[in-house]
């Protein structure tokens, strides 16, 4: 389903001082870092697996999601998920699949939730029928009849994490990249966003990739880990087998934050 074979990618960044002086100089001569996000990143997913990739902030999740999405193109290796690659065959390939980022939003700030869902629907050319039985179902499990009709901007952070995990699934998708997707969320939400993917995962076989900093997330919905630090894979197996590597003792943030330590990531 997804294979990804060293996959390299960098960023090219510009730096300066603080300071009046040193931002006029910058106009003329720009100081730049090259930032390596990804060193052969090399992993594959099975079709139905449910799957924990975690890290530090800076590892590299975000970028590797971007490029198995066919937003980023890598400056080396292979990624080809489902039979296509992501970024040459980004028209069609973005029907398979969903994504949520929990920082960014796919829905109209302005418009009712209704009118961002009409308008994927319209984008992702889903047939009237599919369409409205996938909106039902969304709606119940979600809970979101009462503010279907509210404007996105309007909407708690809890209310708008449910309704982008609806608009990605309005389409039926095969894979769902879900990043940080419980950020910010207090706990009856999280529980929420929780209890759905496990009921779609199972229910759909859909397959999902989870990246989050909250190990309860990893821990209530997946059962593979990979851990990824300074771009490079450094370890993909159970949870279990993860914890093993850690420190022993408190709580899984604190193990996880150990095995980091240990890792010097």
């Amino acid at each position: 389903m997804i294979e990804l074979k060293n996959v390299c990618k960098s960023f090219k960044v510009s730096k300066r001082n603080a300071g009046f002086k040193n931002a006029v100089r910058a106009l003329f001569k720009r100081e730049y870092e090259i930032v390596h996000a990804l060193r052969d990143v090399s992993f594959s997913i099975g079709d139905g697996e449910m799957v924990g990739y975690i890290g530090p902030n800076g590892a590299g999740k975000s970028s590797t999601i971007k490029i198995m999405s066919g937003i980023l193109t890598p400056d080396s290796g292979e990624c080809v998920v489902n039979g296509r690659v992501p970024w040459r065959d980004r028209a069609e390939y973005v029907r398979e699949i969903g994504v949520v980022f929990g920082q960014r939003s796919q829905l109209w700030w302005d418009v009712p939730v209704i009118d961002s869902f009409e308008l994927i629907k319209d984008i992702y050319r889903v047939d009237r029928v599919t369409y409205r039985k996938n909106l039902d179902e969304l709606t119940e499990r979600l809970a979101l009849s009462e503010i279907l009709r509210t404007p996105v901007r309007q909407l708690s952070l809890g209310q708008r994490m449910r309704c982008e995990i609806a608009a990605s699934l309005l389409y039926d998708p095969k894979i769902l990249f879900l990043d940080e997707p419980t950020i910010g969320l207090d706990a009856v939400s999280k529980l929420a966003v929780r209890d759905f993917i496990k009921e779609r995962h199972r229910e759909h076989g859909t397959t999902v990739i989870l990246t989050t900093h909250d190990m309860q997330d990893i821990e209530a919905l997946t059962e593979r880990v990979i851990l990824i630090g300074k771009g490079r894979i450094l370890s993909d197996g159970s949870f279990e087998d993860l914890l093993k590597k850690g420190k022993s003792g408190g709580t899984v943030e604190q193990t996880v934050a150990a095995l980091y330590e240990e890792l010097d990531i």
